[in-house]
């Protein structure tokens, strides 16, 4: 497989995932649009200036969709507010932060697994950007306040770094896998040659 067609598979396999899991918030699917943006970033790094937007009108309009969907209008949901734009630092902070993990991988072993860090890292950045825009600009926050606004952030930061962390666990895995059977073939191959 080409490196374009392989990163043009990856886009894909993300873009299916990010809208079908996203048109379930906390339902018994877990959204991966974290992931996907973390993941986007460390396999498509080189296509970011298009894939990153292509990923975020998708999850814009996939929202707009399910909105739509329940009878409401999309601005009048309980989600949407002013803070709404916010969600494209949040999620670019995951996509550099895939980017940054990424730069430099040669292959999985123990030091890859150290700078796991990165999501985490990663995660905090996009939930201080996606919560504090809703929590800061919601008319469904009847008085803000800082005390508020950091309880609201550490109730919500595990939820959301555990769903991360499944889904991007998922794909090192599978990226772990990869890389094995690849090991293999060549063996094989450098073995009969």
């Amino acid at each position: 497989m080409t490196t374009t067609a392989h990163r043009a598979f990856v886009l894909s396999v993300l873009a299916l995932l990010m809208a079908a899991t996203r048109v379930n918030h906390f339902m018994a699917i877990p959204d991966a649009s974290w992931a996907v943006f973390f993941i986007g970033g460390f396999y498509l790094r080189s296509w970011t200036r298009w894939a990153f937007p292509l990923l975020m009108v998708l999850a814009i309009v996939v929202d707009v969709l399910v909105i739509r969907s329940s009878g409401q209008q999309y601005l009048q949901h309980y989600c949407v507010s002013p803070g709404t734009w916010m969600l494209l630092p949040a999620y670019f902070s995951l996509w550099a932060g895939g980017m940054l993990l990424g730069q430099g991988y040669h292959g999985a072993n123990w030091g890859t697994l150290g700078k796991g860090v990165l999501l985490v890292a990663a995660v905090a950045v996009c939930h201080l950007f996606a919560q504090g825009g809703f929590y800061w600009s919601s008319d469904s926050v009847a008085e803000p306040s800082v005390a508020g606004w950091l309880k609201n952030y550490s109730d919500w930061f595990v939820p959301y770094l555990r769903t991360a962390a499944i889904y991007v666990g998922l794909a090192a895995a599978m990226q772990l896998a990869t890389e094995q059977v690849g090991k293999l073939l060549q063996a094989r191959h450098d073995a009969l040659h």
